[in-house]
């Protein structure tokens, strides 16, 4: 009998209206950031429109607020005439957005994908109030990603399917499986009590689940005391580990094993898992060769080697400074162990694209359950963003809640935010990037901010390249793996990660939804500032080393990486954000 084909899955929440809904909104986004980013120039008509020749034979419309840091906020029902975002590409690429043919038919990929992404998170999503009910690790489910980044969930290398079962969006929780690699080719870091491996394993994975992998190298006549245990993303291990460490599996230096019993969440990263059925258990984060958001997102062999020196480092900082560690009681979620597997081939050419530098391994971060005092909740600092279908703001939710003034809640969240960030840069010369996903404010249970929690050290912290007496406790391996920029440019990563890349977007909300003009909100940041400068007059000649309220800033560009600066191209390091001239500075002067 003829076999019939199996029904073909059809991406959840592909319907016009959805879809046109989710269009609207990533046009209006487009043509904000390329306009901050001087990728294009609307002309000024007056009243607030302004007019973009697209090509010859159309012109856009719309209209605009201007903001700090050379901001734009536009209407989405302003846009005329009505215009999908492919098209808007397909018309431009050649003339007003100059782009080669090869961006071109990449980017319309990426912003496809990200268009279904949206359209899916339309189709499911929650009221501002329903969403102040979840808990941290759900709540991240239900985020739409990086605000500044028009491309922002291409994801390229995962199918539809891939997208429907691993994505963030898809709220599925999963279990993960496990691989036991060689000692001869995996090498293990852990830091303080997780020196030995046995200790995390044993945290971990328990008895029970233990002994069934360690039965499995058994059987395979293999001694368990001599490999190391790694969960590993099925993704990966069908697309990257199985192909290109064929060879280490035929000779049983890597064995497959199973999953482990815990379910498990992506965050916004897609690479890194929450334990949502043992929250105090570790945070995995996993290599995946996805290309997302501007770099690929695998694990690469030295930073992932340093990652537990690096942690013990920067928490040795908080732990001995008073300040840190009783008035801030900041929360720094270290990754305090890791396994690195380097590929036998790949790892020894130094020119290589540095996504087949990056291909297998793990890092353990420590979860951030277990370290919230009772009643306090936690969410990243981009939910603070987010805004449901009706338009109301999770920020108003949020304040609302509060019961407080909408300035007071603001002096709060900055309260909780800046001191700590501003400490670490002065102080020590160090700084994280403080972007939404990696910035995770800690509320009270009145839903008023109280302190920070950061994550992702390895890959984002960054210190002066004008040495400090702070920096002599500093160990030669996280010396040699941290990137190190020249004091002047250290400020920009407060500027960029946090001001840029999250206020610049908070501030629209807050004039239209909590009635706080952007002036007033800009004077109580920089208010924040010089509260901390008062607090520690000892530091003065720090303030004008590493001067955050210069008159002018350089405008980092994201979107020109992908559009000018990279493309799509293989490099043999990680590209780093352009630079497109300068903005006025909103915390200079008064």
């Amino acid at each position: 009998m003829p076999q019939h084909p199996s029904a073909l899955r059809l991406p959840h929440g592909l319907d016009r209206d959805t879809w046109e809904r989710a269009a609207r909104r990533l046009l209006t986004k487009m043509l904000a950031e390329f306009a901050y980013e001087r990728i294009i120039r609307p002309r000024e008509e007056g009243d607030g429109g302004y007019s973009l020749p697209v090509d010859s034979r159309l012109t856009l419309r719309f209209h605009a607020r201007r903001g700090a840091y050379g901001h734009w906020t536009i209407a989405p029902e302003s846009v005329t005439p009505p215009l999908d975002p492919i098209d808007f590409v397909a018309r431009a690429h050649g003339g007003l957005l100059g782009l080669s043919p090869d961006t071109t038919g990449h980017l319309i990929r990426e912003l496809t994908a990200t268009l279904a992404a949206d359209a899916r998170l339309d189709a499911t999503a929650l009221t501002a109030a329903e969403l102040a009910e979840l808990g941290y690790a759900e709540l991240e489910g239900h985020q739409t990603g990086h605000p500044w980044l028009v491309a922002n969930k291409g994801r390229l290398g995962f199918s539809a399917s891939d997208a429907a079962d691993w994505s963030p969006e898809a709220r599925t929780p999963r279990r993960l499986p496990w691989i036991a690699v060689h000692r001869s080719l995996a090498v293990y870091r852990g830091s303080g009590p997780l020196a030995d491996p046995s200790r995390l394993y044993a945290d971990e994975l328990g008895a029970a689940t233990r002994g069934r992998f360690d039965a499995v190298l058994r059987g395979r006549g293999l001694d368990p005391g001599d490999h190391l245990l790694l969960p590993v993303h099925p993704w990966q291990w069908e697309e990257t580990v199985a192909p290109l460490f064929a060879a280490e599996i035929a000779r049983g230096a890597i064995v497959p094993l199973e999953t482990d019993d815990d379910v498990r969440l992506p965050q916004q990263s897609v690479r890194t898992f929450l334990n949502v059925g043992r929250p105090e258990r570790h945070t995995v984060k996993l290599p995946l060769s996805i290309l997302n958001t501007l770099v690929w997102r695998g694990l690469p062999t030295e930073r992932t080697l340093a990652a537990p020196a690096v942690t013990g480092w920067v928490h040795s900082l908080r732990d001995e400074d008073p300040f840190l560690r009783d008035e801030c009681r900041v929360i720094l979620l270290g990754e305090v162990a890791s396994v690195t597997v380097p590929h036998p081939v790949y790892d020894g050419l130094p020119r290589v694209p540095y996504q087949y530098r990056e291909l297998l391994g793990c890092i353990w971060r420590e979860p951030l359950t277990p370290r919230l005092d009772p009643g306090e909740r936690a969410r990243t600092l981009a939910a603070l963003l987010h805004t449901d279908p009706a338009g109301r703001s999770f920020t108003a939710e949020l304040v609302e809640r509060s019961g407080l003034d909408p300035a007071v809640w603001l002096r709060h969240l900055f309260e909780a935010l800046l001191p700590p960030l501003l400490h670490f840069l002065y102080r020590y010369g160090t700084v994280f990037s403080p972007h939404g996903e990696n910035a995770i404010v800690v509320f009270d249970d009145g839903d008023v901010p109280v302190r920070l929690a950061v994550k992702d050290f390895v890959d984002d912290v960054n210190v002066s390249a004008l040495r400090l007496p702070e920096h002599a406790t500093m160990p030669a391996d996280v010396r040699k793996v941290l990137l190190t920029e020249e004091p002047a440019f250290l400020p920009q990563f407060i500027h960029s990660g946090l001001f840029v890349g999250v206020f610049r977007f908070l501030v629209p909300l807050c004039e239209e939804q909590l009635g706080v003009p952007q002036h007033r909100f800009w004077t109580l940041v920089r208010e924040e500032v010089r509260r901390y400068h008062r607090r520690f007059p000892e530091l003065k000649e720090r303030f004008e080393t590493f001067d955050l309220l210069t008159p002018r800033v350089e405008r980092l560009c994201l979107n020109r990486n992908r559009l000018h600066a990279d493309g799509y191209r293989d490099r043999a390091e990680r590209p780093h954000a352009a630079v497109h001239g300068t903005v006025p500075n909103p915390l200079h002067g008064p």
